[in-house]
Parts: C-alpha cells; sequence; structure tokens
C-alpha cells in the first residue's frame, strides 16, 4: 500500500538535525560513562580483587536502578517535556560517574553504580521524546538510528582513552576526566533545546514538515491508560529480550577478547573500537533502509518489520564465534552481531512513535525500557554464573543467536498491522 507524500517546499530547513546531533553527542558522553567500568574491569579486578560473580553483581544493581528509573523517567518526561528531562537525567548521571573516583569497595561500586544507572535510564525516553517532537514518522527511524549510532561512538572512544588515561594517571583520573569534559554538553542543550513552535531557528515550510502527521487525538496519557495496550507490550516484551544481549557486549566483552585472545592493552582498543565502529554503520543502516522503504511506498508495518526480520537473520553468527580462533575474524563477527543489534533496535524503538499519540511516548518507553532492565538483572546474573561454572562464553552466545527472531515474533503477534492505537 503506498503512502501519499505530502507536498513539501524545496526551501524546508534543517535545523530538525542539529537537535539530532545534540542527542547524538549525549549518547556518546553516556556510553562513555556507561561503558568505562567494563573496559577497565580486566585491569581493576586485579588492584581490587573482584570475582566474576563479585563484578555481575556490581552490574545486577546498576541493571536493578535503570529498571526502576527508566519507568519513572518516562512518566517525568512526558510530564516536564524533553528539554528538562534530558537535562536532569544527564547531570544526575554524569555527577555519578565522576563518583566512581572515590569508591574504595564493592559497597562503594554498588551506590555509584545505581547512580549512574539512575541518570542513564533517562537518555532514550527523552531523546526518542525529543525525536517524536522534531521529526515526522517517515524520518523517526533514521533520526532514531543516527542519534542511537553514538552509542558506538561511545563504545569506539571508551576503550582507547580510558586505558590511555589510566597508564597515564590512573584508573580514578579516568572517571574524573571523562566526567569534567562530558558536563560541557548540557551548556549547550540548555541553551540550544526548544519545541519546534517555539524555536527561532525553524522555518515555517520546515515547522509544516515535521507537523504533516495527523494530530495526536489526546493532550496527557498515563501509565494507567497505556498498561493495557497490546502495542505497549509488543515494545516491552521486545526490550525485555534484546536489551540484556546489549548489555552483555558492553559490560563482559572486553572480558571476552582478553581472555580469549590474552591481548595487550593497545590490541584490546583497537578491536573494542573495530566492533562498535561496524555497529555503528548498523545503526544508522536500521533506520535508513525503514525510513527508504517507507519512501518508495511501503506501509510502516512492512518497513519495519522487513528491516528487523533482516536483522534478526545477522545475529546467527552468534553461534558460531566462540568456535573461532582468528582474532580478526572473531573481531568482524562480533561487529556483525552487533551492528545488526543496533539495527533492529533503531527500529523497535521507533514503535511507541508509530503507534501511540506524543503525550504517551514517554510513558510506553519507560515501561519497555524497565523491562528490558530486567532482562539486563537476569542476564548479568547469568553470565557470572556461567563463567563461574562453565568458564567460556559459547552457551551465552549459544542464547544470543535466537533471541531477535523470537523478539520479532512477539512484536509482529501483538502488533501484526502496527495501525495507531485507537482508545487510550
Amino acid at each position: 500500500m503506498s503512502t501519499a507524500e505530502p507536498h513539501v517546499s524545496p526551501k524546508v530547513g534543517r535545523y530538525r538535525w542539529v537537535i539530532v546531533s545534540l542527542l547524538f553527542t549525549a549518547v556518546v558522553i553516556n556510553y562513555v560513562d556507561r561503558q568505562m567500568l567494563g573496559v577497565l574491569k580486566p585491569f581493576m579486578s586485579k588492584e581490587l580483587g573482584w570475582s566474576e560473580t563479585d563484578y555481575a553483581d556490581i552490574v545486577f544493581w546498576f541493571q536493578a536502578a535503570y529498571a526502576i528509573a527508566y519507568l519513572l523517567f518516562g512518566a517525568f518526561v512526558d510530564k516536564v517535556g524533553a528539554k528538562v528531562g534530558y537535562g536532569v537525567a544527564f547531570v544526575i548521571w554524569q555527577l555519578a560517574h565522576i563518583a566512581h573516583a572515590g569508591a574504595r569497595d564493592l559497597g562503594h561500586f554498588f551506590l555509584v553504580r545505581m547512580a549512574l544507572g539512575v541518570g542513564e535510564a533517562g537518555n532514550f525516553p527523552a531523546g526518542v521524546k525529543a525525536v517524536t517532537e522534531w521529526f515526522p514518522k517517515k524520518e523517526r527511524a533514521l533520526a532514531t538510528g543516527i542519534f542511537n549510532a553514538g552509542s558506538n561512538i561511545g563504545a569506539i572512544i571508551t576503550p582507547i582513552l580510558a586505558p590511555a588515561i589510566m597508564m597515564a594517571f590512573g584508573w580514578r583520573a579516568a572517571f574524573i576526566i571523562t566526567g569534567v569534559i562530558g558536563l560541557f554538553w548540557i551548556i549547550a542543550w540548555m541553551v540550544m533545546y526548544r519545541s519546534p513552535e517555539q524555536h527561532p531557528k525553524v522555518t515555517p515550510e520546515e515547522l509544516a514538515y515535521i507537523q504533516q502527521d495527523p494530530p495526536d487525538p489526546v493532550a496527557k496519557v498515563g501509565w494507567l491508560s497505556v498498561l493495557p495496550q497490546r502495542e505497549t507490550w509488543a515494545y516491552a516484551l521486545g526490550k525485555f529480550l534484546i536489551d540484556p544481549v546489549w548489555w552483555m557486549l558492553l559490560f563482559w566483552l572486553p572480558d571476552y577478547f582478553k581472555k580469549t585472545f590474552s591481548l595487550d592493552i593497545a590490541t584490546f582498543g583497537l578491536v573494542l573500537a573495530i566492533v562498535y565502529l561496524i555497529s555503528d554503520v548498523g545503526s544508522v543502516f536500521g533506520g535508513w533502509m525503514s525510513s527508504q522503504l517507507m519512501r518508495q511506498g511501503r506501509s510502516l508495518n512492512f518497513a519495519r518489520k522487513i528491516t528487523m526480520l533482516v536483522c534478526a537473520l545477522a545475529t546467527l553468527p552468534y553461534l558460531f564465534i566462540n568456535q573461532v580462533h582468528d582474532l580478526w575474524l572473531a573481531t568482524l563477527l562480533v561487529g556483525l552481531v552487533a551492528a545488526a543489534h543496533q539495527a533492529f533496535s533503531a527500529n523497535l524503538y521507533t514503535l511507541p512513535g508509530d503507534v501511540f499519540p506524543r503525550a504517551a511516548v514517554g510513558s510506553v518507553i519507560g515501561i519497555g525500557g524497565m523491562l528490558g532492565g530486567v532482562g539486563g538483572m537476569i542476564m548479568a546474573k547469568s553470565v557470572g554464573q556461567v563463567l563461574e561454572t562453565a568458564g567460556g562464553y559459547g552457551p551465552i552466545f549459544a542464547v544470543c543467536a535466537g533471541i531477535y527472531l523470537l523478539a520479532l515474533a512477539v512484536v509482529h503477534v501483538l502488533t501484526p498491522k502496527m495501525d495507531p492505537v485507537a482508545k487510550l
């Protein structure tokens, strides 16, 4: 079924992409802060005497705080808007990141990681809310894919930057230096972000382009209204299934490469940078593919799901990674499955904005993020136990191989047509 392309002036402005660049930069900082501990873990564990289960417990409490706060931030962002919501979240997580430098024992790390989880929980609810405000539906997957690509840039920067700072000044300085630099972002955000209707840089033509979709039928929607909707659970269960795989990569991939290939600190950073550079391409590609299909006249339902199917099939190499003994082949395969995750995720993230009115998006994102965090808690405990008992990543990777096809099946069963939610 084709969708008619609205008449748009060739002079339509592009300030909405400046907003995406701000979101992209925030996500870069978010992932530097989030991944710092995972990158330094192989070196910090020896100094601090952590076992595999100790580290898994640190990840577990981060996920617990993240899951609870994600739900609360979803509603908070809907109430106060993307500007204030993102600003509050950013300040909390950045100060918590800096506070890692003062942690002395396992209990301290539990506390600072929980504080980091609370702040970082506001990242995607506010980011997706901003995209929903600034983009028509046909561009949201691409915009989401671009700002979500910041996660991979952050993951590329961290394994290069963190070990270098650690070798020069110690691991505590790595948290302080990156944290202080990141604080400059909040100034740019508070100065530059406004809603498109109020922004002096937005032309009338660009505003009309942003607002081309039919107006939202409701002005305010709460948790109790979205909770019974099948579309809420399509998104939330999808997050529950796929988010833990990404958490596993962020928190244990450095450990996998160091243990499997006995890497020195220089090669270690290069390998991780390559993995996340490949996954960055996947993030943008996933958003581009579904947006391109829609421009060619395909329905939103077809465009999103066929893209997610391609991505799900691209994660099947998880089955073979643990049997690969060549470092660079393993790096390429891990990069491929990471790229597939990011492309799949970029389309899943658009689902709330595709089917719910703007007033409900933050709440739906919050519910999904909470379940994703719960899945991450389960994954953290499971990985710690598997590594303590089995000593390898084979069983973990085998589970990851089928997760995305299952997630797509859940989304399709609960939202077979991806029609807008009729009643709230």
